[in-house]
C-alpha cells in the first residue's frame, strides 16, 4: 500500500516544481519575437536548427520565396531583407543578406 502524502513531502514537491515555471517577463518573448536576429540583419541564426530557426524567421516577418537544393530565399516584405540560407545537418550553416533583387 502506498503512503499516505505527508505536509512535508507536499512541500518539498510543491518547491520542486516551481523551479518549472517558465520567465517569460522579456519583452522579446512577450511580443512573440525571436530573441536574434531582426527584421533588416538575420546573420545571428547561422548555426541554429533549422527547424526551430524557421519560426523566427516567419515571426520577424519573412517568408520563403524560392528554393534551391537546401538553399532557401527569405524575404520580408515590409523592410525589403532578403536573406540566402544554406541548411546542412539539419542547422543553418550559412546566412547572408543579400540585395532585396536577389530575392
Amino acid at each position: 500500500m502506498k503512503a499516505p502524502l505527508t505536509f512535508s513531502g507536499l512541500l518539498i514537491t510543491v518547491t520542486a516544481l516551481s523551479g518549472c515555471v517558465e520567465d517569460t517577463s522579456s519583452s522579446a518573448a512577450a511580443q512573440g519575437t525571436p530573441a536574434v536576429g531582426s527584421s533588416t540583419d538575420v546573420t545571428a541564426f547561422q548555426g541554429a536548427r533549422a527547424g526551430q530557426a524557421e519560426g523566427g524567421l516567419r515571426a520577424l516577418g519573412y517568408e520563403p520565396i524560392r528554393s534551391e537544393g537546401l538553399t532557401t530565399f527569405w524575404f520580408n516584405r515590409d523592410t525589403g531583407a532578403c536573406a540566402r540560407i544554406t541548411t546542412s545537418d539539419g542547422r543553418y550553416s550559412s546566412v547572408d543578406m543579400l540585395p532585396a533583387e536577389d530575392c
